[in-house]
């Protein structure tokens, strides 16, 4: 009998290739992994960069990377593992020169974001999670990238390229190819995916403020307020100590019940001004006739 089945878009993710022992991690490698964990109050908390920086030099989370790892924060490389093979932007295979990731999520995919992707694998003759046999280009399917104003949107080496069509895709992939200078929609010059590695581990590149930051649609609602003199309300109110309450000035001879009483605004009743012996009991009806 036959279950429901789930076909993972990440079949691989949970294994590092072993077999490929090649690295380029060195000395210098070394010591910026040991400058990275020096950065956080706990050493183990510098494993995410690490592991950006194992990236940008080996091109993927080689098995020294994860031993380097493990060696300067002084933890197995079990451990270091479970973290490199949970997030999908660590890779366990080599990635292209650039790593172009297509997302496929809600507005994209409405948008066309499918189309975009099978475009890109057809015109690139490989498929998602996949090498050019050349080097220069991997594809991802990626979840959403928080762009939803853009949609469908791209990715290359991590930097946004939005509102694309396939006909938009097929030239970025052409002059990625072809080694021709690309700039980001929203971001700057691509470089590599290497490189930007090596930024997101935390070794910025002097290039963060280059290129817009901020596209039409994202400020749309601002140039209409400014076109009709909008402008958010000023806070015009001071903190002031709130008035003390009659109940807690009163006399220090009147009982603290009644006080409690009329600081929680609970009016009294006739009934409760008698004194308590003087409170007749209450009777249930017929009771008093059956005396």
């Amino acid at each position: 009998m036959s279950g429901h089945e789930f076909t993972s878009y990440f079949p691989d993710s949970g294994s590092v290739d072993l077999e490929d022992q090649s690295t380029s991690i060195d000395e210098t490698t070394y010591a910026e992994l040991r400058e990275l964990a020096s950065r956080y109050p706990q050493p183990r908390s510098a494993l995410l960069p690490m592991l950006h920086l194992v990236q940008s030099v080996d091109g993927r989370i080689s098995p020294k990377g994860i031993e380097a790892c493990a060696e300067v924060l002084g933890i197995t490389t079990a451990q270091v593992s479970g973290v490199a093979t949970f997030y999908t932007m660590y890779k366990r295979r080599p990635a292209g020169q650039h790593h172009v990731g297509v997302c496929t999520t809600a507005l994209c995919a409405v948008m066309g974001g499918d189309v975009l992707l099978e475009t890109a694998s057809k015109h690139l003759g490989i498929g998602v999670d996949e090498t050019t046999p050349d080097g220069k280009i991997s594809l991802e399917r990626i979840e959403c990238n928080a762009a939803c104003d853009f949609a469908p949107v791209m990715m290359v080496n991590w930097e946004f390229m939005d509102d694309m069509t396939p006909e938009k895709a097929i030239v970025l992939l052409d002059d990625l190819r072809a080694g021709q200078e690309v700039h980001s929609t929203r971001g700057a010059t691509l470089t590599s995916w290497r490189e930007a590695e090596r930024v997101l581990a935390g070794f910025p590149d002097g290039r963060a403020d280059e290129g817009p930051s901020a596209g039409a649609q994202s400020l749309l609602g601002l140039r209409i307020a400014e076109s009709n003199g909008w402008s958010a309300p000023s806070d015009t109110s001071t903190s002031k100590p709130k008035a003390m309450s009659s109940a807690t000035t009163k006399a220090p001879n009147e009982p603290a019940a009644q006080a409690q009483e009329a600081a929680a605004g609970v009016e009294e009743t006739p009934e409760a001004k008698v004194p308590p012996k003087q409170r007749r009991k209450a009777t249930k009806p017929g009771e008093e006739t059956a005396k």
